[in-house]
């Protein structure tokens, strides 16, 4: 906000250049005695091309007048005196919201046939997954990617592995109020458990997890079992299956979400991870954010598929 010396300053400034623009006009168009007439120059070329010095016309004086006090009008409706808000009260926040409002209405009357809808029920209809690819590339493509697969840290979102639940309500549920998964750190502990090389063990033991065959006759995967057992089967379960009501991922199949090299997984045991979903019921609305998982269901429940006969089967 401007403070009141700056917006004298301003005001000050405006002034000055109004009242310079007026005294310009009149001195400049004013004739003094012993000026020579318009046609008196004595300035000639060529021996009969003369230079004359006649003034402007009056009309095209008055305009440049009355453009001043257009000036002066407008600097009194509309803000530009300082921290004078003009007689208007016009703001630029008020414009966008007026201009917002417009097309958001717009939008809703676009919107309003898919209002409520489950969002597998809205994805078997190509324009309302068209629509939902739109609002995916503006709002969610900066962080999951252009093709939806993700990158280190962000999920891919065109499989059939799903953290927090596939359902339609665990999907439309993650749009609206967003997702916060935090894996604490276990360095520390593990370290205290099975000495200097624990994290390793288990790094060894969750490799073996979705390849069991790999167990046979390995040390570092049988020392890290017990470990595992007495740590991380209370939110990735017995199995490694892991736990949606908890964000906690599956560990028995080969995704990995912050990568597989050995150092990637270091680091998520010994320092942990804390993944977060921004929640976009206030950036997109209900429907905007049916319509865009929808988009996403629809990535991974292809017609065919392995995830679409499975939820038909569900239902």
């Amino acid at each position: 906000m401007m403070t009141q010396g700056w917006s004298w300053w301003v005001i000050a400034i405006v002034a000055i250049n109004l009242v310079g623009c007026v005294w310009l006009l009149w001195w400049t168009g004013k004739r003094r005695p012993g000026d020579p007439k318009p046609t008196d120059t004595s300035h000639y070329w060529d021996g009969d091309i003369t230079e004359y010095n006649k003034p402007l016309p009056k009309w095209w004086i008055n305009l440049f007048y009355i453009t001043i006090v257009f000036a002066i009008g407008y600097l009194i409706y509309y803000p530009g005196l300082g921290a004078f808000a003009g007689v208007s009260k016009w703001t630029q926040q008020k414009e966008h919201a007026t201009d917002k409002a417009r097309d958001d209405q717009k939008l809703e009357k676009t919107f309003a046939p898919y209002a409520g809808k489950s969002i597998d029920v809205i994805a078997r209809d190509p324009k309302a997954v068209a629509l939902g690819r739109s609002i995916f590339n503006n709002t969610c493509a900066t962080c999951h990617g252009s093709s939806a697969q993700g990158a280190i840290g962000y999920p891919n979102l065109s499989d059939d592995i799903w953290h927090w639940g596939g359902s339609p309500d665990r999907v439309l549920q993650t749009v609206l109020d967003g997702r916060e998964g935090v894996m604490p750190e276990w360095g520390k502990v593990l370290t205290g458990m099975g000495g200097d090389n624990a994290v390793d063990y288990v790094i060894a033991y969750v490799r073996t997890l979705s390849a069991p065959a790999s167990m046979e006759n390995n040390f570092m995967a049988a020392q890290g079992k017990s470990l595992y057992n007495g740590v991380c089967v209370a939110c990735h379960g017995v199995d490694g299956k892991g736990n949606q009501e908890l964000g906690a991922p599956s560990l028995a199949d080969d995704y990995w979400l912050y990568g597989n090299s050995t150092e990637s997984l270091r680091q998520t045991i010994s320092s942990g991870r804390h993944g977060t979903m921004p929640a976009h019921r206030q950036i997109l609305g209900e429907t905007r954010a049916r319509l865009v998982g929808a988009y996403v269901w629809s990535l991974s429940h292809k017609p065919g598929s392995t995830a679409s006969k499975a939820s038909a089967e569900q239902q």
